[in-house]
């Protein structure tokens, strides 16, 4: 099974965000992996290995794609060091991109990867969109699967069994391949992922994606490592633009009210709540 991840580069969200000029400032910012882009690394690992080993699977290859400046060799070459196998860099500014060049590019790149399934986070903390993955699978006439908080292959590796928490519970969702599938957060959780290969009684541990050991760190640096323009793809200026983003007005000071018909009231006719 060959997989593909989409992974972007976002400031560090536990960073206070900072206004300058009507934009956020990100002079002197941290940059990570989107978390659930790391998530969704971690859940093709765990597709492809045996989690006792751990040994990959024969045949298997994992892709980490990414649309991002120059200097984001850093965060995409950390997902190398988890375990991906190759990296394509598409070299690209955040003001050239909106969710709908992102997709065109992704489309491009897995129309000649032709994987058998994308894995992608569900959001990237920065935007919160939640656009990405369902544009894309839209584009490519693709089943897609999101939110998924657990995923199992079947025996031939032909189709996904995705779980999904739904209000009501959990929603089991079984797609073909190939298949676009966002992750969520309880992924990564010890026995969220199975492949069928890996021990059923193996557990994973920690409560995120792996962290590279010094051996991953040092084999990232002799990993292919492709870089593109985004002019490659002819993908055009955005459709969407940031024009101005500022802050929440602060928070009023809250109220003391003597019973309830006061609170409802209040709710009603100054909260517009009721």
């Amino acid at each position: 099974m060959k997989i593909l991840v989409p992974i972007k580069r976002v400031p560090d969200p536990t960073q206070k965000a900072k206004l300058k000029d009507g934009h956020i400032d990100l002079a002197g910012a941290s940059w990570i992996v989107n978390t659930f882009d790391e998530y969704a690394v971690e859940t093709a690992l765990r597709l492809l290995e045996n989690g006792e080993g751990p040994t990959r699977i024969a045949g298997s290859e994992i892709v980490v794609v990414s649309l991002a400046p120059e200097d984001a060799g850093k965060e995409i070459r950390n997902c190398l060091a988890m375990g991906a196998d190759r990296a394509i860099h598409v070299v690209a500014s955040d003001a050239e991109l909106d969710s709908l060049a992102v997709v065109k590019v992704l489309a491009a790149i897995i129309a000649a990867e032709k994987p058998d399934v994308v894995v992608m986070g569900k959001q990237a903390v920065d935007g919160d969109a939640n656009q990405v993955g369902q544009m894309l699978a839209g584009k490519l006439g693709w089943p897609q699967a999101t939110f998924a908080a657990s995923i199992e292959t079947d025996a031939a590796a032909k189709s996904l069994l995705v779980g999904r928490e739904v209000d009501g519970g959990v929603e089991f969702k079984r797609v073909p391949v190939p298949a676009v599938v966002t992750v969520d957060l309880r992924i990564v959780s010890a026995h969220a992922v199975k492949n069928g290969v890996t021990p059923a009684t193996h557990a994973y541990g920690g409560d995120g994606a792996r962290l590279p050991s010094l051996k991953g760190i040092m084999a990232s640096k002799k990993k292919p490592y492709e870089q593109k323009k985004l002019a490659d793809y002819g993908v055009g200026a955005p459709v969407i633009k940031e024009t101005v983003v500022t802050l929440p007005p602060p928070r009023a000071a809250g109220q003391l009210v003597a019973d309830v018909s006061t609170l409802v009231k209040k709710l009603a006719d100054e909260a517009k709540a009721l």
